[in-house]
C-alpha cells in the first residue's frame, strides 16, 4: 500500500477510506493530494482532530455532527466553558501536540442498540443515532477520542499538519430554531502548507472586501433588527448603484424582445397549492388571512406571469413570449443563515419567464445562456453552468422531468458549452441550469438559474393554439441572469472591493473646490455632467483642502476633480483618476467626452 493512499472512489462514485476497504478491492485509489476527494476525506478527519482537541481542554464536551461544508469543515457542539475567537489557536496548538502522538485512525461498527446504550448519557448523541436508520453504526477511534461517524478519514493523524481553526458561531442544534444554540467552530485544511497559505490570503482578501463593511463605509444600504432582521434598507447611494444596474438590464432585456409586467406580491393562498409551492415550499413563505381566507405573500413570480399570459388568447405565432419583472419576494429565512445582502428575507429578483414550444426550448435556452454570457463579461466574471436534476420533493411525471432535463441537456451540447451535472438539485417544478460566477479573489457564488418547466403550464391550464388549430400546452423557462439584487450588488460590492466602474458607481464624480470662491464653478460642472446622467458631489465643508480631498477618495470614487483659479480661467479641472492612480488636467469638454466613453462601457 502506497503511503500517500488515504481512500478509493468505488464505481459509483463513493469515497471509501482505507478503514473500510476490502483487501481486494477494485476502486480508484485516491492519493493525499488536494484533489476534491482527497480533501473530502482531510477535512472530514480534521473536524474529529478537532473534537479531539475541544475534549483535552474543555470539560463535559459533547458532540452532534461535523461535515464538510464548501468553506472547509465544522463540528457542532456544547462544553460547560464559553468559546471565543481567542480561543481558536489554543484548540489549534493541542491539534498540533495531537498529531505529535501518531495516533492511528481506526473504525469498528456495533448495532444502533449498542451505540443507544453506549452513549446513553449523551443527549447530543442521542440526536444523531435518531437520524441514523436501524442496523449498523460505524465508530472512528483516534487514541482515546472516538465518535459516531460515516467517515471517510485518513488512516492516521499525521496526514493532517495544514490546517487552519477559522472562527466560531453559534447553531441551533438539527437546524431548529427552537432547540438549544450549540457552538460551532468552522476550519479548513489541505494538503500541502502553500495551498492552505494562498487560502488564508485569500480570507484575509475577503474580510477588507466585506460587502457588509464596504456598504457601511460607503452608506450604500443599512439593516435595522428593531424593524425586522433580514430586510435592507437602500440609502440614497445603494439606490443609485441599484438603479443604474436595473437600467442597464431593463434595456437590455427590450433590445431580446423580453416585455415588461408587473404581478401582486399577494395571492390566495388557493393559487400556491395550485402551482405546489404550498406543499413544496409552505415552510419558507409568509401566510396570512384576510376576509377570513388564507393568503401567501410571494416566494416567486412565476404565478403572475401565468395569470398574465391566460389573460388572453395566444397562438403559436406569439411564441415565444417573454415577460420580465423585477420582482419582490419574501422567503421565510432561519435567522441563523441571514448575512447581509446575500441572504435576506426580501429581494428583488430579475426574473423572466418565456412561453414557448417544445421546439423552442434549445434556441431560448442558448439565446439565455448567451445574455448570461454577456452580464458577466461587463462585470468581469467567470461562470460555470450545472444542471440540477429532479429533487426528492418535486411535483410532475417521471416521463416530463426527463423531457425537461434532456432539453437543458440538449441545449449546452449542441452549443458545446461545459457543464457538471448535481443530482437532486433542481426545483420542485423542474431542472435547471444554475449559474455560477467566480469573482476577483477565486470565489463561487451561486447567481442566475433557468429552469424548464412542463409541470405549472399544466397545472393552471395554459394553452396556446396550434398550427394545426389544436390547443396545446407551452413550455415555460423560468429565468433569473442576477439571481437578485440584493445578493448581486453584494457580490459585485466584494468583487471590486467598492470601486465600480463608472457605469454604476453610485457617485461617480467628487467636486473639491480649493476655496470658497470656486464653488460656484464646481457647481456649474455639476450640472453640466447631470445633463448627461453622471452622478456627482461637491466637497465644500469647512475642512482644509487636503483633509476634504482624502475624504472624497474615501467614498471610492472613479474621479476625485479639484477645482481653483486656473481651472476657472482656463475652463479645465485637475483629475485625480482612483482606477488608473492617474492625476492629469484636462479641459472640461474633453472630461465629458472621457466619461461619456465609460458610460457607453455599461452597455449589454
Amino acid at each position: 500500500m502506497s503511503e500517500n493512499l488515504i481512500g478509493y472512489i468505488d464505481n459509483l462514485g463513493n469515497i471509501i477510506d482505507t478503514q473500510s476497504a476490502s483487501e481486494n478491492i477494485d476502486a480508484e485509489a485516491i492519493e493525499y493530494n488536494n484533489s476534491t476527494p482527497s480533501l473530502e476525506i482531510i477535512r472530514h478527519s480534521t473536524a474529529h482532530l478537532m473534537a479531539q482537541a475541544i475534549t483535552q481542554i474543555y470539560t463535559n464536551a459533547k458532540f452532534f455532527v461535523g461535515p464538510n461544508v464548501d468553506e472547509g469543515f465544522y463540528y457542532d457542539f456544547k462544553v460547560d466553558e464559553k468559546i471565543g475567537e481567542e480561543d481558536l489557536k489554543k484548540i489549534e496548538k493541542t491539534m498540533k501536540q495531537l498529531i505529535k502522538k501518531k495516533y492511528k485512525i481506526e473504525k469498528y461498527e456495533i448495532t444502533k442498540e449498542e451505540a443507544l446504550e453506549k452513549f446513553a448519557n449523551d443527549e447530543l448523541k442521542i440526536e444523531v443515532l435518531k437520524r441514523i436508520p436501524d442496523g449498523v453504526v460505524s465508530i472512528y477511534k483516534q487514541g482515546e477520542f472516538e465518535d459516531l461517524c460515516q467517515g471517510p478519514h485518513v488512516p492516521a493523524l499525521r496526514f493532517l499538519h495544514n490546517f487552519k481553526l477559522t472562527r466560531v458561531a453559534g447553531a441551533y442544534l438539527g437546524g431548529d430554531d427552537s432547540k438549544e444554540m450549540l457552538t460551532r467552530i468552522y476550519g479548513i485544511a489541505f494538503a500541502d502548507k502553500e495551498t492552505l497559505k494562498n487560502h488564508l490570503k485569500m480570507l484575509e482578501e475577503a474580510k477588507k472586501r466585506d460587502h457588509r463593511k464596504i456598504g457601511a463605509e460607503m452608506e450604500l444600504f443599512m439593516f435595522d433588527e428593531e424593524s425586522g432582521a433580514g430586510l435592507p434598507f437602500w440609502m440614497p447611494k445603494g439606490a443609485k448603484l441599484r438603479h443604474k444596474l436595473e437600467t442597464i438590464l431593463h434595456k437590455a432585456h427590450r433590445v431580446r424582445g423580453y416585455e415588461p409586467v408587473r404581478g401582486p406580491e399577494i395571492l390566495k393562498a388557493d393559487m400556491w397549492r395550485t402551482s405546489g409551492h404550498y406543499a413544496c415550499y409552505g415552510e419558507n413563505m409568509y401566510l396570512t388571512t384576510i376576509d377570513e381566507q388564507e393568503y401567501g405573500i410571494k416566494p416567486m413570480n412565476c404565478i403572475g406571469h401565468i395569470q398574465i399570459f391566460k389573460q388572453s388568447g395566444k397562438s403559436y405565432r406569439d411564441l415565444p413570449l417573454k415577460y420580465y419583472e423585477y420582482g419582490v419576494v419574501h422567503r421565510h429565512e432561519k435567522s441563523g443563515v441571514l448575512h447581509g445582502l446575500l441572504r435576506v428575507r426580501e429581494f428583488t429578483q430579475d426574473d423572466a419567464h418565456i412561453f414557448c414550444t417544445p421546439e423552442q426550448i434549445a434556441s431560448e435556452v442558448i439565446d439565455i445562456v448567451e445574455f448570461v454570457d454577456s452580464v458577466m463579461r461587463l462585470f468581469g466574471f467567470k461562470y460555470t453552468m450545472e444542471i440540477a436534476t429532479k429533487p426528492e420533493k418535486a411535483i410532475g411525471e417521471d416521463r416530463v422531468w426527463e423531457l425537461a432535463t434532456d432539453g437543458l441537456k440538449t441545449a449546452l451540447n449542441e452549443n458545446n458549452l461545459p457543464f457538471t451535472i448535481d443530482e437532486g438539485g433542481g426545483a420542485f417544478y423542474g431542472p435547471k441550469i444554475d449559474i455560477k460566477i467566480t469573482d476577483a479573489i477565486g470565489r463561487k457564488w451561486q447567481c442566475g438559474t433557468i429552469q424548464v418547466d412542463f409541470n405549472l403550464p399544466e397545472r393552471f391550464g395554459v394553452e396556446y393554439v396550434a398550427e394545426d388549430n389544436t390547443r396545446k400546452q407551452p413550455v415555460m423557462i423560468h429565468r433569473a441572469i442576477l439571481g437578485s439584487f440584493e445578493r448581486f450588488i453584494g457580490i459585485l460590492t466584494e468583487h471590486y472591493a467598492g470601486e465600480f466602474p463608472l457605469f454604476i458607481a453610485p457617485t461617480q464624480v467628487i467636486f473639491v473646490p480649493i476655496s470658497d470662491v470656486h464653488v460656484d464653478y464646481a457647481k456649474e460642472l455639476k450640472k453640466e455632467l447631470m445633463k448627461i446622467e453622471i452622478d456627482c458631489e461637491i466637497f465644500d465643508k469647512n475642512d482644509s483642502l487636503n483633509k476634504r480631498v482624502r475624504n472624497a477618495e474615501k467614498q471610492r470614487v472613479p474621479y476625485v476633480v479639484i477645482v481653483g483659479d486656473e481651472e476657472i480661467s482656463n475652463r479645465t479641472v485637475a483629475i485625480r483618476n482612483r482606477r488608473k492612480k492617474e492625476q492629469y488636467n484636462l479641459s472640461f469638454d474633453d472630461f465629458m467626452v472621457e466619461l461619456s466613453i465609460q458610460l457607453n462601457e455599461g452597455k449589454i
